[in-house]
């Protein structure tokens, strides 16, 4: 009997062995998937991550630069009209500059001074230095915007005043300016 119960206790052994490889495959196994489901997650949230620093640097990155002085025109000692220059910055999308004449325009100007807002004027557009037909302003491009401010009040001697140029995609380009104290039908405006 001594025999058996030896033999018992030698088969035990061997199903506590069997047993205890299961479970540590088990572990293994779990660990090995959750182990897989936070890279996964990881990778995930990286690529996230690069995705809105891309859309970032698109948004903030300059698509219009100013090229050149900003000139008013003066009647009756308020300007009535800014002729601003515009080129476009190289490695940048083109901005479509369809002006507000046909109403369907992409580029939106405000106006803002102390005692006035416009969230949009109208604005007119001749091209300077352009390398095809389209309303596109690509790099190496140059137009002229005319900037229509009839409807503003008082832009006159020392009146200090923003313009914004919001294109559909990319930084808003402020441009701020003071009125000189002396004045001619056309001022540069600094």
């Amino acid at each position: 009997m001594l025999t058996w119960f030896k033999r018992l206790q030698a088969n035990q052994r061997g199903i506590t062995g069997l047993e205890t490889a299961i479970i540590l495959i088990a572990f293994v196994i779990v660990a090995s998937v959750f182990a897989y489901v936070v890279l996964s997650a990881g990778l995930f949230s990286a690529q996230k991550a690069k995705e809105a620093v891309y859309a970032g640097l698109d948004e903030t990155r300059s698509t219009i630069e100013i090229k050149g002085d900003v000139i008013g025109k003066m009647v009756g000692g308020e300007i009535t009209e800014l002729y601003i220059t515009v080129g476009g910055r190289p490695g940048n999308e083109p901005v479509d500059f369809t002006d507000t004449s046909a109403g369907t325009n992409k580029v939106v100007i405000s106006f803002q001074d102390d005692t006035q807002k416009f969230s949009s004027v109208n604005w007119t557009l001749q091209k300077l230095n352009t390398t095809n037909t389209d309303n596109l302003l690509d790099q190496n491009e140059l137009f002229q915007i005319t900037v229509d401010l009839s409807v503003t009040d008082n832009v006159t001697a020392y009146h200090t005043f923003t313009i914004e140029l919001k294109p559909p995609v990319g930084a808003v380009t402020p441009i701020e300016r003071t009125v000189p104290a002396r004045i001619s039908q056309y001022v540069n405006l600094h």
